[in-house]
């Protein structure tokens, strides 16, 4: 199987590591360095990385001033626990961005927010609609 680890730049990758164990239900830890992260699953699966903005000499990771962050960019997450995923997004933030619905595409549960560094967040619930009912 192959994987992908996703790597997004952010301003406080200790706060942003915070924001996602919360957001996933994951107790709370601290990242491997203050410039690096990884969120990771239970069984270690990486589900995202959280990269200081301007450590390092990456191109594309220099600064969130040479272009809007987030954009062109939609962090998808499937969660096996939708309804405790949705309180847990909602002390988060102010606002979702999208109120739970159904996708019509997916016929799965979904919602999403913004994180701390302004990325569109969608939670979808892995079941199909007619196999899931969300609260």
């Amino acid at each position: 199987m192959k994987r992908t680890w996703t790597i997004i730049g952010v301003g406080d990758v200790v706060a942003s590591f915070n924001w996602y164990q919360m957001l996933f239900g994951q107790p709370g830890t601290l990242p491997a360095h203050d410039h690096f992260g990884q969120i990771a699953d239970a069984d270690g699966t990486v589900l995202l990385c959280l990269h200081q903005w301007g450590v390092h000499e990456h191109p594309s990771l220099m600064s969130p001033d040479a272009g809007t962050p987030g954009n062109g960019l939609l962090l998808f997450f499937l969660v096996d626990d939708f309804d405790q995923a949705l309180p847990r997004a909602r002390a988060l933030v102010p606002q979702l961005e999208e109120e739970p619905h159904v996708n019509p595409a997916t016929q799965t549960w979904e919602f999403s927010l913004r994180d701390p560094d302004g990325y569109y967040v969608t939670i979808s619930a892995t079941g199909r609609q007619e196999d899931y009912l969300a609260g």
